[in-house]
């Protein structure tokens, strides 16, 4: 019997998940769809009890009901508790079980860029926000010592700090004082909305001193890379948009549902294939955009000198 997998959320339609997920189960040759449930926060009681009446093997939740889905799931994951969000339900056993691969999924993917163990860095993440609070924990409880964390509102990254219970030295900065000293960081993540389209022309920190090797990481996926990646970029960095991150935390919860391990590579170029041709030039900095409200890349720099 075919086994049926979706997204919960509202807006809906724009999601890539279904093209990634389907293309994953038809390369494993597994009968199984995966699709877009427009689910309106008044409803989202009766959506859950819906889909497990219907008996659906797993869904993703995003915005705006990753907090709320939490009252109704049989069990949350200590980690997806302690984030107090969840992305990924699984229904296992007549229970819906909820977890959170947004942290897990941007971790792994971090992995991927570097070449040394992120146990070892010195991370400064930008924000205090709900990405910014899954990334915190996932990279705490993956063994990294040292996150900084800067914030407009630095009280809010007090917060963040505080809440949680790993060992982890942290430190409660402003941009301002995050912009002189980012040269002290081996790492530093920008999980804010300043940069996004179609405000482009916005950073939360003005690059300017980064040390040899430093990696910044934008989880922002439109534009495909934001001013602070642009400036990364050009001091020598090693950057990384938000594509890798949707694709990880992707096939997380992939990997959740089914038992098998899709491929990463394709997963990423599929999503690739499926937005480049939703871009424009901005005619100021001759720079390119998308115009997509969900854009997700990696390494567009060679495709942006075919595209103008």
């Amino acid at each position: 019997m075919k086994q049926l997998y979706g997204v919960i959320g509202n807006p809906i339609g724009h999601s890539l998940s279904p093209v990634m997920h389907n293309d994953a189960f038809e390369h494993l040759k597994m009968d199984a769809h995966y699709h877009a449930f427009l689910v309106k926060e008044e409803v989202l009681g009766e959506a859950v009890r819906g889909l497990k009446a219907l008996g659906i093997s797993g869904f993703n939740v995003t915005t705006p009901h990753k907090v709320a889905i939490m009252d109704y799931l049989d069990e949350i994951d200590p980690l997806a508790k302690q984030i107090g969000a969840v992305n990924t339900v699984v229904h296992k056993d007549g229970k819906l079980i909820g977890y959170n691969t947004d942290g897990i999924g941007f971790v792994r993917a971090l992995q991927s860029i570097s070449s040394e163990p992120l146990q070892e860095k010195r991370i400064l993440l930008l924000g205090a926000g709900g990405a910014s609070r899954a990334i915190y924990f996932s990279l705490a409880d993956a063994g990294v010592k040292e996150i900084d964390v800067a914030n407009r509102t630095v009280d809010k990254a007090k917060e963040l700090i505080a809440a949680c219970t790993a060992t982890v030295h942290s430190v409660a900065l402003s941009l301002e004082k995050a912009t002189k000293e980012q040269g002290n960081y081996d790492i530093i993540i920008q999980t804010t909305t300043i940069g996004m389209h179609p405000r482009v022309e916005h950073t939360p920190l003005q690059i300017s001193s980064l040390k040899k090797g430093t990696i910044v990481s934008d989880i922002i996926y439109n534009p495909f890379e934001t001013k602070i990646l642009c400036e990364a970029k050009e001091q020598g960095a090693i950057i990384q948009n938000g594509i890798d991150m949707f694709v990880y935390q992707g096939a997380l919860a992939f990997e959740m549902w089914t038992g098998c391990v899709p491929n990463i590579e394709r997963m990423k170029q599929l999503v690739i294939r499926n937005l480049e041709a939703n871009i424009y030039v901005n005619r100021k900095t001759k720079k390119i955009f998308t115009c997509t409200s969900t854009s997700f890349n990696t390494n567009f720099s060679s495709r942006k000198r075919r595209s103008k």
